[in-house]
C-alpha cells in the first residue's frame, strides 16, 4: 500500500490546531496507561495501522505490559483490565462505532460509576481526538516505520 500524501505537509494550519486539541487531550488528567489503551483500541478498530505501531511504542515507554498491549482486542475474554478501564474500553467502541451503537445507555452507565462527569466528557474527547487521527492516516495510507529486526525477518 502506497501512501497517498503528506497531509501534515498540505494543511499545516488544520493540522497544528488538530496537535495542540491532541496536546490538551492528552495533558487532562488521565492516567498514561488508560490514555494509551483507549488510543490502542479506537485505532484496532479503525484498522489503522500507523496509529496501532505509534500507540504500542508509547505504552510500552510508560510502562505497559506486553500481555496487556497483546490482550486489548480481547478485552472482554481477559482478567487483567480494571472494571475502569473496561468501561472506557466499551464507551471507546461504542463512540467509534457510533452508527451501531447510538452512544446507548447501556455503554453510558458503567462510565457514571467509574469516572466524573468531566472524566467523562474528558475521554470522549480523547476518543473522538484519536478517531480523527485514524481517519487521517487510514484515508491518506500513512505508512508506520518498519523495525530493522521486523524487516529482517
Amino acid at each position: 500500500m502506497k501512501a497517498r500524501m503528506n497531509f501534515f505537509a498540505k494543511a499545516p494550519v488544520l493540522l497544528e490546531a488538530m496537535r495542540a486539541l491532541n496536546k490538551a487531550v492528552d495533558e487532562s488528567g488521565f492516567e498514561r496507561k488508560l490514555l494509551h489503551l483507549v488510543k490502542l483500541r479506537a485505532s484496532q478498530i479503525n484498522g489503522c495501522s500507523y496509529c496501532v505501531d505509534m500507540h504500542v511504542k508509547e505504552a510500552r515507554h510508560d510502562g505497559e505490559s506486553e500481555q496487556r498491549l497483546h490482550l486489548v482486542s480481547a478485552w472482554r475474554e481477559s482478567p487483567l483490565y480494571s472494571e475502569r478501564e473496561r468501561a472506557a474500553f466499551e464507551w471507546t467502541e461504542a463512540v467509534t462505532l457510533l452508527p451501531q451503537s447510538k452512544a446507548a445507555d447501556e455503554f453510558y452507565a458503567p462510565l457514571t460509576t467509574h469516572f466524573s462527569d468531566e472524566e467523562i466528557v474528558q475521554l470522549t474527547m480523547l476518543i473522538g481526538v484519536i478517531n480523527t487521527w485514524n481517519r487521517l492516516c487510514v484515508a491518506f495510507r500513512s505508512q508506520h516505520p518498519v523495525d530493522r529486526q521486523v524487516e529482517a525477518a
